[in-house]
């Protein structure tokens, strides 16, 4: 219990420093977006098919998306979820299926998380997506464009990502 801590206070002291590092050298692209990629929770993944809700108003078919769930040895092995246990000491994620999805360039990147959480916000710094997106009570210096709405009413923030997104001519109308 104790490392567990002691990790997480080494993990948010170099995410921090990432973040300030970032913000320096961030460089937003203007493409239009065709591939999106998706970092959300186990419960919200749980209880709403976010991919099909985002695919279905964004009109785009090829998404990927991840989850993050609470370590648990008793957990199966899942390629479309990732743990505490999926990053060492040093900040870097060792899951070779997770570290692939974070390295794919995706055009849209959208933070499904509506509280901070020190691995989703790692995992969305460490993305090599062009745009990222995500709700405005988590970390403003991580997403170009948030959001505020209820994490709850899928429907209205991807309507009103759709509407941004057409306003930027990221997505055609």
């Amino acid at each position: 219990m104790k490392f567990t801590k002691l990790k997480q206070s080494i993990l948010k002291k170099r995410f921090h420093k990432s973040l300030s590092e970032h913000t320096k050298t961030r460089v937003v692209s203007q493409k239009e977006i065709y591939s999106v990629g998706i970092l959300t929770t186990e419960e919200i993944a749980s209880k709403v098919n976010v991919q099909k809700k985002i695919e279905t108003i964004l009109g785009i078919r090829n998404s990927k998306m991840y989850n993050f769930r609470k370590f648990s040895k008793f957990d199966t092995l899942s390629y479309k979820h990732f743990s505490d246990n999926d990053i060492n000491w040093k900040g870097q994620f060792v899951a070779p299926s997770f570290v692939s999805f974070l390295e794919q360039p995706f055009d849209l990147l959208i933070g499904f998380y509506a509280t901070n959480n020190l691995y989703l916000e790692h995992a969305t710094l460490h993305s090599k997506a062009t745009f990222k997106v995500g709700f405005s009570n988590v970390n403003s210096s991580l997403f170009e464009i948030e959001i505020s709405e209820s994490i709850d009413n899928i429907e209205a923030f991807c309507k009103e990502l759709k509407k941004y997104l057409v306003v930027l001519k990221k997505l055609k109308n």
